[in-house]
């Protein structure tokens, strides 16, 4: 825990003590804390949960990229209300987003084709770069894409986009069944 936290054992330890952190001792000394409680610490204080931690309780994480700040937070409050039982990390630009899903290596993206530094094919290029991995699917959401540049996403492995205008309702459906494809592969 103290290293997931970087923080030193003791202070793991004053955490527990002060009833910050829910735990218990062992008989031997030691404390203990669940996986679950742990997650929830990390996240009430903003903290990254690591993936292999996020595995150990089973949740997904999608990161949801879109410049359109009340869209974004629209998106990811319906995202966070609904039955798919996934957490959620925000970005608002295409350098932001290679930086979360760096951090925190997502279960799927969804990409706002229009971001104001980089659009969705040049964030899926940087992440499909020599020496990169990209396990996650890639959902984007638009506004709308002419035929060339919906073929070049498809050239760089998209496999679903939507239209806003299709509504929210939509878009959680698809990232439904991005997550379905995702747990099969």
């Amino acid at each position: 825990m103290a290293r997931v936290c970087q923080v030193s054992p003791a202070t793991v330890a004053h955490w527990i003590d002060q009833g910050l952190l829910k735990g218990h001792k062992t008989p031997t000394g030691r404390r203990r804390v669940e996986a679950s409680e742990l997650v929830k610490f990390l996240r009430t204080r903003e903290m990254p949960v690591p993936t292999d931690l996020r595995d150990a309780i089973g949740r997904d994480v999608v990161v949801v990229v879109d410049d359109d700040h009340a869209y974004l937070q629209a998106l990811a409050k319906t995202i966070e209300k609904s039955d798919l039982g996934v957490e959620v990390v925000k970005a608002s630009n295409g350098v932001d987003a290679l930086l979360e899903i760096g951090r925190v290596r997502p279960s799927l993206i969804v990409l706002d084709f229009r971001l104001p530094d980089l659009n969705a094919v040049q964030v899926i290029e940087r992440l499909l770069e020599p020496g990169r991995q990209l396990d996650a699917e890639v959902l984007v959401v638009t506004g709308g894409v002419g035929e060339e540049e919906a073929e070049r996403l498809h050239g760089v492995g998209v496999k679903t986009i939507v239209s806003k205008a299709d509504g929210i309702t939509v878009v959680i459906e698809a990232i439904r069944q991005a997550l379905r494809r995702q747990k099969a592969a």
